[in-house]
């Protein structure tokens, strides 16, 4: 459902939120080496989510990636939507393109979309309505060391 990028995006995310402390940002080496992801790859998602105001960056050496926002202030969704775009809250979720192709045809007439509209419209709010925080809250109420 998700991209690997995107999973490895919400990964880095929720690591910075487990980890936040408002003084020190984490180098990308440590953070790729806790979440047991290659590096380069991680780099360039945090990157994109930097751009998009999601993250602060900072070179050097004291360097590296911290939220840019409260935790309890970024969605899941807006992870998403940086990183994988809004589709696969909207269109369809196996890629049928026969309604595309043919104008006089509407969502509502495909039996596949009546069945899975509501399904994606409860995702889209699930995703809405998940914080980074409220999640990274939920992991430390377990009280163990989660690989994320």
């Amino acid at each position: 459902m998700l991209s690997n990028t995107c999973k490895y995006g919400i990964r880095g995310v929720m690591y910075l939120a487990l980890h936040h402390d408002s003084e020190k940002k984490i180098g990308i080496k440590k953070i790729s080496e806790e979440l047991n992801l290659p590096s380069p790859f991680l780099g360039k998602i945090l990157q994109q989510l930097a751009k998009q105001k999601v993250l602060i960056s900072t070179k050097g050496p004291n360097g590296g990636f911290a939220l840019a926002r409260p935790a309890n202030e970024i969605s899941l969704y807006e992870i998403v939507a940086i990183i994988d775009g809004t589709d696969i809250f909207e269109e369809c979720v196996i890629g049928m393109l026969v309604c595309k192709k043919n104008p006089e045809m509407k969502d509502s007439d495909c039996p596949f979309y009546k069945e899975s509209h509501k399904v994606r419209g409860e995702l889209k709010m699930l995703f809405q309505n998940q914080t980074v925080g409220a999640y990274a809250q939920g992991i430390k109420e377990l009280g163990v060391e989660i690989l994320l």
